[in-house]
């Protein structure tokens, strides 16, 4: 497992995760890297769930990016429809958290495309100590989205055995 988080705040938005790969309860690797950036470098996507899953989920959202100019939402909406219906694809078992200069979104299999209110995503085993500890953050303190993070993540290692403090975190 892993954890995933996303902040958008005074006009930036940071993306990071852990490097933490697990196997049930064993962990086999600890620097592991979970976000990538696509198309023309304005897209950021991490990934939580089974690995190979995900690599193939991003290289058809990246696709989908290509054939729709870099709209990340008709891209999301369009992979979540293929993601959903498609028979090979239903059995990938990941969720991506997608963000570029104006949105943040969620994708699941089960066809979600999820954009929250408060530009805070948080995926994984500890998105939801990561997504807490942001909240807090953002209210309040005054830190970047880039620190939020940070901060965030460092308190998710803390709480969940599935995330570590390897951690990578992108910006734009």
């Amino acid at each position: 497992m892993t954890t995933i988080l996303s902040v958008r705040c005074k006009g930036k938005v940071a993306i990071g995760g852990d490097g933490q790969v697990t196997i049930g309860d064993t962990v086999v690797k600890h620097d592991a890297s979970k976000i990538r950036r696509l198309y023309e470098n304005k897209v950021i996507v991490g990934f939580a769930g089974a690995s190979a899953d995900a690599f193939a989920l991003m290289e058809r959202f990246e696709s989908m990016l290509k054939k729709f100019q870099g709209g990340v939402r008709k891209a999301a909406i369009e992979l979540a429809k293929e993601w959903r219906t498609d028979k090979l694809l239903r059995r990938l078992e990941s969720l991506l958290a997608v963000v570029d200069k104006d949105v943040s979104l969620i994708i699941s299999g089960s066809g979600d495309v999820i954009e929250p209110d408060d530009g805070v995503v948080g995926i994984g085993s500890g998105g939801p100590y990561a997504a807490a500890a942001a909240r807090a953050l953002l209210r309040k303190t005054d830190l970047s989205a880039k620190e939020i993070v940070t901060e965030a993540l460092h308190v998710t290692a803390g709480i969940c055995i599935y995330t570590n403090d390897r951690l990578q975190i992108d910006e734009i």
